[in-house]
């Protein structure tokens, strides 16, 4: 089974980036499951959201994961909540910063020996969709680093889903999920 923890701020997208992503996988036959967590509602609050995918139906309802992936989508969580906890040995980590990996690394010393990836989804989701919601560049940013499904495959699905949105934002999403493809590291 693959899971997938997000670490976000309410507003941010988390949750509609974990739904949008189980919306994805689901057309493919596999079992999926997207759910989060809320410690306080108000909008800024840090919470998490999770992803479970697995290629049988899935019985496990429980937060509690070791994950395969981590998704941070506000970098300041990186330094206020331990966003390696229950972490596997090869667990990777994708993060929004504006640092470079290794300065991400060297800054926060639970990162030491993980397997990080950095990508500045919130600049991407800013100056191509116009506000600071990162969700959709962190899934191109997954696609690319998981390789889990062609991002040409994963775009088009994505389109179908932001359907309901004007196409300006629907056209903004899909460039946010290719720069961020393209400019993880």
């Amino acid at each position: 089974m693959l899971e997938i923890r997000w670490h976000s701020r309410a507003g941010q997208g988390a949750v509609t980036g974990a739904k949008g992503l189980a919306d994805v996988i689901s057309t493919t036959g596999k079992h999926v499951q997207a759910f989060a967590f809320y410690g306080s509602a108000k909008r800024g609050a840090a919470m998490t959201a999770y992803n479970r995918v697995d290629e049988a139906p899935i019985m496990n309802h429980e937060k509690y994961m070791e994950p395969d992936y981590v998704f941070v989508i506000d970098p300041a969580l990186v330094y206020t909540t331990d966003v390696t906890v229950n972490a596997k040995e090869n667990t990777v980590f994708i993060i929004t910063t504006h640092m470079s990996t290794e300065e991400l690394v060297a800054s926060q010393p639970k990162l030491e020996g993980k397997t990080v990836y950095t990508v500045d989804c919130i600049k991407i989701a800013q100056e191509t969709i116009g506000r600071a919601i990162p969700n959709t560049p962190m899934l191109g940013a997954f696609m690319k680093i998981s390789k889990m499904y062609d991002i040409e495959f994963f775009k088009e699905s994505m389109q179908r889903i932001l359907a309901k949105l004007p196409q300006k934002i629907v056209d903004a999403n899909m460039l946010a999920i290719q720069r961020a493809y393209d400019e993880v590291k």
